[in-house]
């Protein structure tokens, strides 16, 4: 009797273990921005996001160039296909700053120039090796593009007699761009 108690008591365990289920919890990261990043360990976001491909005839070059203005900041990329073809897209694929002017990005800020007004003023350059954008998705029929960026912008701030006084470092990292909506022109 002991030993047929067992082996029911076994069997119902190993049925109440098949009917269990494992919780599974998906989570999906989303944002309607088009145009944010994280600057010097502050989130930032584009209020007014412009963003074109132009293809050159002439140069057989594909352009791809994007701007991002948002409190009292702005981000440019300009990045350039090399024997591209005359079509409304852009390759898939990563892209480093590098000795070449393929790849151009910048950082500028609010400042007051010579004359007491506010502009936004370059913070330095980015060199080679100190950025880079990954162009993951697009779309050429509805001209929405998505990647990511990242880049150091540096600035020396010399004293009277040339040498570096000061070095700013921005770093802006955590880039992204979320089907961006982009203009095509063919010259």
């Amino acid at each position: 009797m002991k030993r047929f108690s067992l082996i029911i008591a076994l069997l119902s365990a190993v049925l109440l273990l098949q009917n269990c289920k494992k919780d599974t919890v998906t989570a999906t990261a989303t944002s309607n921005t088009t145009l944010f990043a994280v600057v010097n360990d502050t989130t930032w976001i584009a209020d007014t996001v412009r963003a074109a491909i132009t293809y050159n005839s002439a140069t057989k070059t594909k352009v791809f160039t994007c701007t991002g203005i948002g409190t009292n900041k702005e981000i440019n990329v300009a990045l350039t296909q090399n024997n591209a073809i005359n079509t409304s897209g852009f390759p898939l694929a990563t892209f480093i700053v590098d000795n070449t002017p393929d790849l151009l990005m910048s950082y500028y800020t609010m400042q007051k120039n010579s004359s007491g007004a506010y502009v936004l003023a370059p913070q330095g350059t980015v060199g080679p090796g100190s950025g880079g954008i990954i162009i993951s998705a697009i779309d050429s029929v509805k001209r929405q593009i998505t990647g990511t960026f990242s880049f150091t912008s540096l600035k020396n701030t010399y004293d009277s007699q040339g040498n570096i006084a000061t070095v700013t470092l921005d770093h802006v990292t955590a880039g992204a761009f979320n089907n961006l909506p982009y203009t095509f022109k063919s010259n």
